[in-house]
């Protein structure tokens, strides 16, 4: 596999909500590379975390891309709405959508990077036909819904059926992996062929945030 710089998404679930705005200065400070920003409707997943307005004013402040996971049923009726929001990446589950190709277009048509996210039970497979038209495919490695949650093991075997499913398709999407990442396991999940970690309470509850995220930048080596 060639040699991919690792990629670090802070995911602001994690964030101390009263001090958001110095929160957003310490991912700015660091080494990551994205905000990662999950929406939850209480619908698709058992919970609900913030929406179009927390988003709008984190992008005023933001001077990384924000990656937005819509963890939403019907992802198509909000797409423009976080775009004009500050979405630059917006991944949408594909078991919220019967229309996954037709999702990608419209997001790629709106000028973002279209990701595509799985829950644990997914099968990489079900991405075959559309692995070519997808930026981004965020593997969870967690069920979707809570921060602080365990890492479920069979995640690596995942990320790599998902780098030979993009290596055999000429493909060029990032794998993506969120749900119960560290400094412990980050090591591994980038030899199993992941590219952006996405963490949160490894970040946001440590002694030296920035410090975790240099430690998760340099896991690879």
């Amino acid at each position: 596999m060639e040699n991919h710089p690792v990629l670090v998404a802070p995911s602001l679930l994690a964030a101390n909500f009263l001090e958001l705005g110095k929160e957003v200065d310490m991912v700015n400070r660091s080494e990551a590379d994205w905000f990662h920003l999950d929406v939850m409707d209480g619908r698709f997943v058992p919970n609900i975390s913030y929406g179009l307005p927390v988003i709008a004013q984190i992008k005023k402040k933001a001077q990384k891309p924000c990656d937005v996971h819509l963890m939403i049923e019907e992802p198509e009726k909000y797409a423009a709405d976080f775009k004009k929001a500050g979405a630059d990446i917006l991944t949408v589950h594909l078991e919220a959508c019967i229309h996954l190709h037709r999702n990608i277009q419209q997001i790629k048509g709106l000028g973002m990077k279209a990701g595509v996210a799985l829950n644990p039970h997914t099968p990489v497979g079900m991405l075959e036909n559309v692995i070519r038209d997808i930026d981004v495919v965020l593997v969870m490695s967690v069920n979707p819904g809570f921060g602080g949650q365990t890492f479920i093991e069979q995640t690596y075997q995942k990320i790599r059926q998902l780098r030979r499913l993009i290596t055999d398709n000429h493909a060029h999407a990032l794998i993506e992996v969120d749900g119960g990442i560290g400094t412990e396991n980050a090591g591994q999940l980038i030899q199993a062929g992941a590219n952006v970690l996405v963490a949160g309470s490894a970040i946001f509850s440590a002694a030296d945030p920035e410090k975790t995220i240099h430690a998760l930048k340099t896991s690879a080596q």
